[in-house]
């Protein structure tokens, strides 16, 4: 099975970076799925409406959020009306809308489990995913109930991180780093056979702060609060960075991991 998975998509500048490269991208590739992390993609926070729809033109597969899920409001009725894409943190307390995970299947009967987790260290307080994980996997286990489980381990620290990748190693497809915007250069495989890379990056534009302007976060470390309201990089183009993943269908474990980045300031890779 051949995917691509996105990082954290920035305002305008990360919606435009995606419109303008992924149908080349699932043509070149010949993609089977496309997963994005989209919880930042209105105007730097959160989800709206208009950007979910505008997103799905795009005939992305399925679409991962993050501790930004709830930032607008529209999200609730977006996951009860148009839930069948959208995957939220899988430690959000019982009873927050949305789900955590998501099972698909492709035309050809070939099934990709969905699922995110929210880190807990430098984050605000939430559950622990541990014993949540595993319950989902023993009802999907890797190979067997399905072709590929990709993770969205959404966190601040890169020992969480990594930490989730080796906890896991074996029994995913992938294990995708999202939050912190900045493409690491550790894309490999795990030693039972997992995809891994720390942080897919950002789809924005990267002349920026983690997608917001240099000016509006600086005034955040150069001056006393009350701070001014971040403001999103949306001029300019934008650069798409993900990571593409083949699996081997019989077992599910990666058989290729390779960073994706495609736009300016950044050395591309394909």
């Amino acid at each position: 099975m051949k995917i691509l998975f996105c990082g954290d998509v920035v305002g305008k500048s990360g919606r435009r970076a995606l419109a303008d490269n992924l149908p080349s991208l699932k043509k070149d590739l010949s993609l089977d799925f496309v997963v994005v992390n989209v919880e930042n993609a209105a105007h730097g926070f959160g989800l709206s409406a208009r950007n979910y729809n505008f997103l799905k033109t795009l005939d992305i597969d399925a679409m991962t959020l993050g501790n930004h899920t709830f930032d607008k409001k529209e999200i609730i009725s977006l996951m009860e009306e148009e839930g069948n894409l959208l995957v939220r943190p899988l430690n959000y307390p019982e009873g927050t809308p949305g789900q955590g995970y998501k099972l698909f299947t492709l035309p050809d009967g070939r099934k990709i489990l969905v699922l995110q987790v929210l880190g807990r260290l430098f984050m605000k307080s939430i559950d622990s995913p541990f014993e949540q994980i595993e319950r989902l996997l023993n009802i999907y286990p890797l190979g067997k109930e399905v072709q590929a489980i990709l993770v969205d381990v959404h966190a601040e620290a890169t020992s969480e991180k990594l930490s989730y990748g080796y906890f896991l190693d074996g029994k995913v497809s992938l294990v995708a780093g999202t939050h912190t915007h900045v493409p690491t250069a550790d894309a490999r495989i795990l030693p039972q056979g997992t995809g891994y890379i720390t942080d897919l990056g950002m789809c924005a534009n990267y002349d920026s702060v983690l997608g917001m302007t240099a000016q509006s976060s600086l005034a955040r470390f150069t001056n006393a609060p009350p701070f001014p309201p971040l403001q999103p990089k949306e001029d300019g183009k934008g650069t798409l960075c993900g990571v593409y993943l083949e699996t081997d269908d019989k077992t599910g474990k990666a058989l290729v991991v390779r960073s994706i980045r495609i736009g300016e300031l950044l050395e591309k890779s394909l």
